[in-house]
């Protein structure tokens, strides 16, 4: 139970596997099982269709800092992001963030009609013909215009990135259940509701 709370505190588990003077791979292994268990969870809850204000960003995790940055960087993991204002994030892991790669997610999680804010990324200019009304934001010009923003979405990425950055490297083969973390938390709020 003191494991479960320690992960719920975004305690590490070699801190927590310290402070409870356990092994680290017992506690390693729990976290990882709970990581599972809420990627299953958000797995169940994947059909979920997102309406009204949706704001769409791409984001880039993990490789080095040193050289190519922002989209396109070698080395990075490439991550789609969908969030219903006042409401949930979703996320996925893409082999890239072409208009074909994320187009698809886009019309499985979007119900038709709904109003899209986007930046000015080229793989967008698809949802300006399609059944949703498109609002793209151009970060340079204003990045706050009342409703026309991707605030909340930005808001998540540094959120998942100062989660992730504690953990110094995490291997590619196990981001996916380490961005589900994230969500999770973002999407269920306080400790005490990630408790129950």
């Amino acid at each position: 139970k003191k494991l479960l709370e320690f992960f719920v505190l975004e305690v590490t588990a070699r801190s927590a596997a310290n402070l409870l003077d356990i092994n680290p791979n017992s506690a390693a292994l729990f976290y990882r099982k709970i990581r599972q268990v809420i990627a299953y969870h958000l797995e169940l809850q994947a059909d979920e269709i997102f309406d009204g204000s949706i704001e769409l960003d791409e984001s880039y995790f993990g490789g080095q800092r040193k050289g190519k940055r922002g989209r396109g960087a070698a080395g990075k993991v490439a991550v789609f992001g969908i969030l219903k204002r006042q409401g949930k994030v979703y996320t996925v892991v893409v082999k890239n963030t072409k208009q074909d790669t994320l187009l698809p997610v886009i019309k499985r999680k979007i119900m038709p009609d709904s109003i899209v804010y986007t930046d000015y990324y080229k793989s967008y200019d698809v949802l300006d013909v399609s059944e949703f009304t498109h609002h793209r934001i151009n970060h340079s010009e204003l990045f706050v215009d009342r409703q026309n923003h991707i605030n909340g979405i930005e808001n998540f990425w540094n959120q998942a990135k100062r989660v992730l950055r504690k953990y110094n490297g995490i291997d590619r083969k196990s981001f996916p259940l380490f961005l589900k973390e994230c969500e999770f938390r973002f999407n269920f709020g306080t400790p005490k509701e990630q408790l129950k």
